[in-house]
């Protein structure tokens, strides 16, 4: 009776059995890796901010064209190489073929985004899947897959591009793999050395000594765990696929009429540049927030995704 009794003073005192002057504390709630690292992005302005404009440049170059009275093609025949003007609803001026600039460049965006897109996910699933295995399997395979990747490393990179464009043909499909095909190689290296550093891990070795295939433990185990560096090299490819694409398409290899890019408008831009300057300083300027926005991502995906800065 005495221990029982000193037992529940001892929880009234603490506020246990709801008559005590303090109330029951909640229990901590931990959160997941992902969880921190949202929470330490959204202490990042600049990234937050860059997400937000991102999504903002990106939704307007969907949607749009079909709020603007001029199609992609259009002419205005009263308007050639006219400067910004209401009259006739060219807000940005036009081209020297009386094309609404505005119209152009969104469609433009909606090409030079998707190829960044696409040709960053061919990359990735490629680089990923190549690295992953030959750091898993070692020896004589990774010897092998890293030699290939350094004669890979060898070629000119922009001239295998521009081959491909000329050899199978200047297709905005081809486009896509002929960037993605080449850009993986960062990728894969990348992939190869964090699976070289966890495949030694205790998890990794639990799972050989549970009989788990080499297909899942480099799926289910390797992959994931290397997902943070994978998404930081991410965010810095789309910016350089975008600068490809409009480097193709500024020396011709590049989507062609009557599809625009960037690139395309900023070629024909420099040639105008003198007369027109607008036709240079529209595209270039969504250009280049497009590419500071996804710097900045990549900078704070990088601080969020550290362990070492936690």
């Amino acid at each position: 009776m005495t221990s029982t009794y000193h037992a529940t003073e001892e929880q009234a005192e603490n506020g246990v059995g709801g008559e005590g002057p303090n109330p029951p504390k909640a229990p901590l709630k931990g959160e997941s890796l992902g969880q921190e690292a949202w929470r330490r992005l959204r202490q990042n302005r600049a990234a937050m901010a860059s997400i937000i404009l991102l999504a903002l440049i990106a939704l307007v170059c969907i949607v749009g064209p079909f709020l603007l009275p001029w199609g992609l093609a259009e002419v205005d025949w009263s308007a050639f190489g006219v400067p910004p003007t209401t009259e006739g609803f060219h807000l940005l001026g036009t081209d020297a073929n009386g094309r609404d600039l505005l119209t152009r460049t969104l469609y433009g965006g909606r090409i030079s985004l998707s190829v960044a897109l696409v040709a960053t996910f061919v990359s990735l699933v490629i680089g990923v899947l190549y690295g992953a295995i030959a750091g898993y399997l070692g020896g004589r395979v990774d010897n092998y897959m890293m030699r290939f990747v350094d004669i890979m490393y060898s070629l000119p990179f922009m001239f295998l591009v521009i081959l491909l464009m000329v050899v199978l043909g200047r297709n905005i499909l081809l486009i896509y793999a002929a960037i993605g095909a080449v850009e993986w190689l960062d990728m894969a290296r990348i992939v190869r050395g964090q699976t070289l550093a966890l495949k030694r891990r205790e998890f990794v070795e639990a799972s050989q000594a549970l009989g788990v295939k080499d297909s899942k433990i480099v799926t289910r185990h390797l992959i994931p765990n290397s997902i943070g560096p994978v998404i930081i090299y991410v965010t810095l490819t789309v910016p350089k696929v975008i600068l490809l694409e409009s480097f193709l398409s500024f020396l011709g290899l590049g989507v062609q009429e009557p599809l625009t890019s960037w690139g395309v408008l900023i070629s024909e831009g420099t040639s105008n540049m003198q007369g027109a300057p607008w036709m240079l300083v529209v595209p270039a300027l969504f250009l280049a927030v497009t590419l500071f926005c996804l710097n900045f991502l990549g900078d704070g995906l990088r601080d969020a995704l550290d362990p070492r800065t936690r």
